[in-house]
């Protein structure tokens, strides 16, 4: 038995972002650089779930500074170990945040640093489970599949908004 996916394309200051959902929780929310054209089939129906329409809310709230944290179901794929590290990114607060190393420390596993670089950069849902607050050990802006210009703004945009704010962070 196969749940379908449904996918919609919302503008955001960080440029376009696909997100993908069954009728019951999030799939993926990814950064996009062109619109792709939905199949001919979803084109027909233009049906989209409520719960992408209840994510566009509450990601327009993040955007706006009113929301800083997502209380929306999504459902990430992949090991025990993957999802170990996704948990403990959801827990770094907004406007925060830490190194590889103190995350890898987090899981219990300070050698994991470099598994863990690799799970935080397969993480497909940008913003909400917040790899953007993951950074080197020095305070330097490294690993960030979105680019690095979407990590500074979103580390900016969260200090901004918390009181954090300083000309030159990174």
């Amino acid at each position: 038995m196969s749940t379908e996916i449904f996918t919609k394309y919302i503008d955001s200051p960080l440029g376009q972002l696909e997100v993908s959902a069954t009728e019951s929780y999030l799939t993926s929310i990814l950064f996009v650089d062109t619109q792709k054209k939905p199949s001919p089939r979803k084109e027909a129906t233009l049906y989209v779930p409520a719960i992408i329409e209840t994510y566009q809310q509450q990601i327009q709230e993040y955007f706006d500074g009113t929301r800083k944290d997502f209380d929306i179901p999504f459902q990430h794929e992949g090991t025990d170990f993957q999802k170990s590290v996704w948990e403990k990114l959801i827990t770094i607060p907004y406007g925060k945040t830490i190194s590889y190393l103190e995350l890898s420390r987090r899981i219990g596993n300070e050698k994991a640093i470099r598994a863990v670089g690799t799970t935080n950069g397969a993480n497909k849902f940008n913003i909400i489970v917040p790899c953007h607050r993951v950074i080197g050990a020095n305070g330097s802006l490294v690993g960030y599949g979105g680019d690095l210009w979407r990590k500074k703004w979103l580390l900016e945009h969260e200090a901004k908004h918390t009181g954090n704010y300083q000309t030159s962070m990174f």
